[in-house]
């Protein structure tokens, strides 16, 4: 069980956007858990019609936690547009720093304190599997070469200083996101976050990583599929040998590219 946030700490409103799909399961109490940390926290679900009601149980439990909110969409849309639906309701409701988050407990809430803490100090913060401290639990061989050898490609294209590429588990502060403009990316899944990244740096902006114990889901099964690696690993091409437009890269930024 994470420990509630030190008062001590800022009190920036902070939304938690967890994209969801069958997660009936674990939806509720990870909310509960999230939400426990602090006041200023509140936690946007964004359903993609998941037919195990994990929409409905949400629906419910907004009823008796304000600080709970839900946007049900029509169908499975795709990791990356959910990304951008809770980053458009986190600006467009004053949020001040917006994270994202599995919904399967494969993030544990209990990593979120240092993240936040972490944020004083960097534009955007990851919950890192690669750096000194963090890892993978219970994964077989061929998914951590395959994860490693993603990311690998990923840094080395893309001339990224970040470690975790392909991480979910991050936060961005609301100048970043106006800024790096991330409703102009078409792609989905991995390659999503891993052009966040590269707009992030390429911006100007300072990203660090505090390492994490990614864990094995606690309930149900896994949604990913082998065509988004695939996917992932063209739109890393595609962006390295052509890249979008960008905004115009942040002027005299006081903080400093390093992890941690």
């Amino acid at each position: 069980m994470s420990q509630p946030l030190s008062q001590s700490l800022p009190t920036k409103r902070v939304l938690i956007v967890v994209p969801t799909y069958n997660e009936a399961d674990n939806v509720i109490l990870l909310s509960s858990e999230v939400l426990a940390l602090g006041p200023f926290i509140e936690v946007l679900i964004v359903d993609d019609n998941s037919p195990d009601g994990t929409g409905e149980l949400v629906e419910e439990e907004v009823l008796r936690q304000p600080r709970l909110h839900l946007l049900r969409r029509p169908g499975k849309l795709g990791l990356g547009t959910a990304y951008l639906a809770g980053f458009r309701y986190g600006l467009d409701h004053d949020f001040d720093r917006i994270f994202t988050m599995d919904g399967d407990f494969s993030h544990n809430p209990k990593y979120l304190p240092e993240m936040l803490k972490a944020m004083d100090k960097h534009d955007m913060v990851i919950g890192s599997r690669y750096v000194a401290g963090g890892g993978v639990e219970n994964w077989p061989w061929y998914r951590r070469l395959l994860s490693a050898s993603a990311n690998f490609y990923a840094r080395t294209l893309l001339r990224l200083d970040v470690r975790d590429c392909t991480a979910g588990f991050r936060g961005y502060s609301r100048e970043v996101l106006e800024t790096v403009d991330p409703f102009q990316i078409r792609s989905s899944g991995y390659s999503f976050l891993e052009e966040m990244v590269w707009r992030v740096a390429r911006c100007g902006f300072s990203a660090g990583e505090i390492p994490i114990l990614f864990e094995q889901r606690k309930a149900g099964s896994s949604k990913i599929e082998s065509s988004e690696i695939y996917l992932a690993a063209w739109y890393v091409l595609a962006t390295a040998l052509r890249p979008p437009p960008l905004p115009a890269r942040r002027a005299n930024s006081k903080r400093q590219p390093t992890s941690g």
